[in-house]
């Protein structure tokens, strides 16, 4: 009798862990890189999602936290700060006018935001999070694997894309 109640104790305990296993791999959660693209003729200083800061001038910076699984719902909220005059001439950083040349530059700086749902991808296949920076303040995000450019990637937007005279909403 008792090795019975024993081993239904066991058979029990078995049986959680499975459904515990089944229930935590859905909120699995995972690092990745934030990658930057650029389709635009202005700079992009920094950008941040979800609350995961990284620098805006292209490459991958480390790191954003997001689950192994998509799942329905799954947003983006994205900040950027965007230079809209990037190729100024400054003077040299050990000039006493850098300072205040700089000072006057930055503050035609404008910070963005804007969320976006994040694409679903099959099973566990995300790489990295891709943000792209589209003209009239639009951004895309994808997972794909694939590099832009090539025919597989999601996102077909040209780069150094100029501003249009008006935006569509």
């Amino acid at each position: 009798m008792r090795m019975r109640k024993l081993s239904g104790l066991w058979l029990l305990g078995g049986l959680a862990l499975i459904l515990f296993g089944c229930t935590s791999s859905d909120h699995e959660m995972a690092g990745g890189n934030i990658q930057a693209i650029n389709h635009t003729v202005h700079a992009i200083n920094w950008l941040s999602v979800n609350g995961y800061r990284a620098h805006g001038g292209g490459g991958s910076s480390c790191c954003i936290i997001m689950p192994t699984k998509w799942r329905p719902d799954l947003k983006a909220n994205i900040e950027w700060e965007v230079d809209p005059n990037p190729s100024v001439k400054l003077p040299s950083v050990t000039s006493s006018a850098f300072r205040e040349a700089y000072a006057k530059h930055a503050a035609s700086y404008t910070i963005y935001s804007n969320t976006v749902d994040i694409p679903e991808w099959p099973d566990t296949e995300s790489c990295d999070l891709k943000v792209h920076f589209l003209t009239c303040n639009r951004v895309k995000v994808t997972t794909a694997c694939a590099v832009y450019g090539r025919p597989n990637y999601p996102i077909k937007e040209p780069m150094q894309m100029k501003e249009p005279t008006v935006c569509q909403k």
